[in-house]
C-alpha cells in the first residue's frame, strides 16, 4: 500500500462460527465470506468474551471487558445500565485524529442516548433510518410469526441487509473521491432472530435437508436448572427437530443473505480499484443457539454455539492469502489493537486485547507466549439475573455458575458439550487447574466478581458444586 489504508469493519449479529462456509461444519452457503477468507486469514478459534449484543459492542468500541466499565446488560430492558459513556475511550477517535473520514451504518447498541458521532464517527445511518424507508416504501408489509421468523415480503434489493450495503457502497464512493483515508463500520442486525430472509433466500434451504445440530438431543442431566427453564421461557420445551428445522432453515437463509450483501460491498471496492488499499474485517458480536441444545437465542449459557464466532481479516501485503489460524483469539478485544497497529497508530496500554499482527505476519502460527485459553462472561438479564464466567482451552471448558451447579466439558471427546463432568473425581485436578486459571485471568482483567473474597474461595478452594 502506497498510502494509509482504508478500514472496513463488517459485523453480523448472532452468527455462529460453524455456520460460515470456511468452517466446513454445516451446509450454509457463504461464497463471499469464503472468498474473503481465501484472500486473507480466517480464524477457527475466535471467541467473543461476552455473548450479549450491547456489552459486546461496547467492549469492541472501548477495547476492554464490559465489566470494567459497567456494561453488564442490554440497555433495552428495565435495568439501570446506560452503556459506554462518551467520556470513555473509543478507538475510532484515534483514527479521526489522524485524518480518517468515517461513517457508521446499522446496528448500534453502545449507548441508548448517544449515537456514533459521539465516539469518533462523522455520520450515522442506523436501523431507524431503514425503518422509515421501509414504512414509506412498503407500508403494507407486516410480520406475524414473532421471534421464530418468516419470509420477508419486501424485495431483496430493499431488504435491510441490502439497503445498508447500498448506503455503505455510496459512502465508500464519496469518501474515496474525497481523497482522504476512510473508516467505515457496517453492522448488520442479522441473522439475529427473527430471521426473515427475502427473495431467493427465503426458500434457499429445504427444512427437510437441514441436518440436526450435533448437540440437539440434550437431556440436561446434571446441568444448571436455568437451562431447562430457558426452554419454558421460550415455550419450546416440547419442540422436536421437525419444529426446529424450518427455523434453522431460515437462519441459514438469513446468513446467506448477509453474505450476498457483503459481496456487493466487496465488489464495489474492486470496481473502484481500492480493494488492495482497504483492510477488511468481518466478524460477529456472538453466536446463536437456534435450536442447539433445544434452546433459543443466547441467554444463560456459554456453549460454543454462542461464544465461538467467525473472524476474517484481509490486509493486502501483510497477510498470506488463504491462511486459517487455529490460535485462540478474542474477536472483539484483539481487533482494536490490531487495527491501530496496522494503521501505524499508538496502541493504548489500557486495551485488554492483544494485537493479532504476529499471527497475521506469521502465517497464522502463534508465538510461544500466545494465550492457550480464552475467558468469557455473562451477567444475566431478560429472564432474571444469572452470573457466569467461562474458561476454555483446546480440550476443556469450565463454566463457573455462581448460583447453580458448575459445568465442565471434555471437548476432545464431547464437542457438543452434552456431558457435564463437574462431579467426576477422575478429572478433579483438571477442574482445579481451570478454576485457578480462570481466577487469575479475572483478577488480571479487573473483574470484581473474583475480587470478592466470598466468591474467590469457590475457585481457589473448590468450595463449589
Amino acid at each position: 500500500m502506497n498510502k494509509r489504508p482504508n478500514l472496513l469493519i463488517i459485523m453480523a449479529d448472532q452468527l455462529r462460527y460453524d455456520c460460515v462456509g470456511y468452517s466446513r461444519s454445516y451446509p450454509v452457503h457463504t461464497p463471499n465470506l469464503d472468498r474473503l477468507a481465501s484472500e486473507g486469514m480466517g480464524f477457527s478459534h475466535a471467541f467473543t468474551h461476552i455473548p450479549l449484543c450491547c456489552p459486546a459492542r461496547q467492549s469492541f468500541m472501548n477495547g476492554r471487558r464490559a465489566e470494567t466499565f459497567g456494561g453488564l446488560w442490554n440497555f433495552n430492558i428495565a435495568l439501570p445500565v446506560p452503556g459506554l459513556a462518551p467520556e470513555q475511550y473509543a478507538w475510532p477517535r484515534d483514527l479521526a485524529a489522524q485524518g480518517y473520514r468515517s461513517r457508521y451504518f446499522g446496528k448500534w447498541g453502545v449507548h441508548p442516548e448517544h449515537d456514533p458521532t459521539r465516539y469518533g464517527y462523522e455520520r450515522y445511518t442506523g436501523e431507524a433510518e431503514y425503518k422509515r424507508f421501509q414504512t414509506e416504501r412498503y407500508p403494507q408489509a407486516s410480520y406475524t410469526q414473532g421471534f421464530f421468523g418468516e419470509p420477508d415480503p419486501i424485495p431483496l434489493e430493499d431488504a435491510r441487509t441490502h439497503w445498508l450495503a447500498r448506503q455503505t457502497a455510496d459512502s465508500i464512493s464519496e469518501l474515496t473521491a474525497a481523497g482522504a483515508p476512510w473508516h467505515i463500520r457496517l453492522n448488520f442486525s442479522e441473522p439475529h432472530p427473527p430471521c426473515r430472509p427475502a427473495g431467493r433466500f427465503a426458500a434457499m434451504y429445504d427444512p427437510a435437508a437441514v441436518p440436526q445440530w450435533h448437540n440437539f438431543r440434550d437431556d440436561f442431566v446434571h446441568k444448571p436448572y436455568i437451562q431447562r427453564q430457558q426452554l419454558l421461557n421460550w415455550q419450546v420445551q416440547d419442540y422436536t427437530w421437525d419444529d426446529w428445522a424450518p427455523v434453522v432453515a431460515r437462519y441459514y437463509g438469513m446468513i446467506s443473505q448477509v453474505d450476498d450483501a457483503v459481496g456487493s460491498v466487496l465488489r464495489h471496492l474492486e470496481a473502484l480499484g481500492i480493494a488492495d488499499e482497504t483492510i477488511v474485517v468481518f466478524t460477529s458480536d456472538h453466536g446463536d443457539m437456534c435450536g442447539a441444545h433445544r434452546m433459543m437465542d443466547k441467554h444463560y449459557i456459554l456453549y460454543d454455539d454462542v461464544v465461538r464466532v467467525p473472524l476474517i481479516i484481509k490486509c493486502p501485503d501483510v497477510i498470506p492469502q488463504g491462511t486459517v489460524s487455529d490460535a485462540f483469539v478474542y474477536n472483539l478485544l484483539d481487533v482494536p489493537p490490531t487495527m491501530l497497529e496496522l494503521l501505524g497508530l499508538p496502541v493504548p496500554g489500557s486495551l485488554q486485547g492483544r494485537s493479532l499482527l504476529p499471527l497475521l505476519q506469521g502465517g497464522g502460527a502463534a508465538p510461544a507466549d500466545w494465550r492457550e485459553a480464552v475467558v468469557a462472561s455473562y451477567n444475566g438479564q431478560q429472564f432474571g439475573l444469572y452470573t457466569q464466567r467461562m474458561i476454555r482451552n483446546k480440550d476443556w471448558k469450565y463454566i463457573w455458575n455462581t448460583t447453580d451447579v458448575d459445568e465442565l466439558y471434555d471437548l476432545a471427546h464431547d464437542p457438543g458439550e452434552l456431558n457435564n463432568r463437574i462431579a467426576d473425581p477422575v478429572v478433579a485436578d483438571i477442574l482445579q487447574q481451570l478454576r485457578t486459571g480462570l481466577y487469575r485471568q479475572l483478577v488480571q482483567d479487573g473483574d470484581g466478581l473474583a475480587a470478592n473474597h466470598w466468591m474467590k474461595d469457590q475457585l481457589l478452594l473448590g468450595n463449589k458444586l
